[in-house]
């Protein structure tokens, strides 16, 4: 009978290693035996999986979507062995996590790496960005999102808190141009607003019934990472709407002072995804319990933590 799982951890081993030779140290075989099992294994499949110079070997577009599913399949059994020879389950292996730029690196980040010392077999690839990814395409595992989230069958969701938004300006501003009293008076002053591409600049305001719907305005100045747009705000550069858990400090040191609050306290929630499996992996399963228990604890950054 063929062995489906056969060449697998060669594979694996030969693109980390970037050669048949690195991955037969690992291995403890011969570079031979490695070349000649992911042979086979791109014979049985039917596809090249590689591309092999004589100095080095590179992913085909079939070799790279492959890679993912032989990852999930060797941590799944790695995990499922840690389990068998210690009686428990404990997170193995590694786990790729998306977050939001600034409030993943200012809130959540901390917490991962704490984790990750107290269980060291756990091994964290995180990446920071502020745009929507295709988990199960890129292979994320957990990610943390803002927002609304759209409807994905093969995900699941839970509820952390909510962000809410407020409109803040520096004192010497608001002395200098004076303080907007009407959504009107936005149009006669200096705004600053998150750059994203592709998007024009906007605010989430409340209308009169107490909806909130996206508003354009006039940006005089985009800035792609929060703690710029929050620096720039703090200089008095203009007005800026930012979230309570990044101008808090601030708003409390008076170094910010709220504007326009009856359209500007809008609220996103904030939620954490992972993929729908019919086992929900240890290390899946303790880092979700873990940003639960730290929204439940830190009220003032999730707002309503759920």
């Amino acid at each position: 009978m063929e062995d489906r799982f056969a060449g697998i951890r060669e594979f694996v081993a030969a693109v980390d290693g970037g050669s048949f030779t690195a991955a037969a140290q690992v291995l403890g075989v011969t570079g031979s035996a490695v070349g000649k099992s992911i042979s086979r294994l791109e014979a049985r499949l039917g596809v090249q999986l590689l591309h092999r110079t004589t100095r080095r070997i590179d992913l085909t577009t079939e070799g790279e979507a492959y890679l993912g599913s032989c990852r999930r399949v060797l941590e799944e059994l790695e995990q499922s062995e840690a389990y068998l020879a210690t009686g428990h389950q404990q997170p193995v292996g590694r786990l790729r996590i998306d977050l939001p730029t600034t409030f993943g690196r200012r809130h959540i980040l901390p917490a991962l790496l704490a984790l990750g010392e107290r269980h060291p077999r756990l091994d964290l690839s995180i990446s920071l960005r502020d745009r929507a990814v295709d988990m199960v395409g890129e292979g994320i595992d957990i990610a943390v999102r803002i927002g609304t989230l759209g409807d994905h069958a093969d995900l699941v969701a839970r509820r952390l808190g909510e962000q809410h938004l407020v409109i803040c300006a520096s004192p010497a501003y608001l002395q200098r141009r004076g303080t907007p009293l009407t959504r009107a008076d936005l149009a006669s002053h200096a705004c600053l607003a998150g750059w994203r591409r592709g998007n024009r600049p906007a605010w989430l305001l409340r209308n009169e019934l107490g909806e909130t719907a996206l508003q354009e305005i006039h940006a005089r100045h985009e800035l792609a990472d929060g703690d710029a747009l929050l620096q720039a705000c703090v200089s008095g550069s203009g007005l800026a709407q930012l979230p309570t858990w990044l101008a808090g400090e601030a708003l409390r040191s008076g170094a910010l002072l709220p504007v326009l609050p009856d359209i500007a306290g809008a609220a996103m929630p904030i939620h954490v995804l992972w993929q729908k499996t019919w086992h929900m992996p240890p290390k899946v399963r303790v880092t979700v319990d873990e940003l639960l228990r730290l929204a439940a604890a830190d009220s003032a950054v999730f707002a309503a933590a759920a």
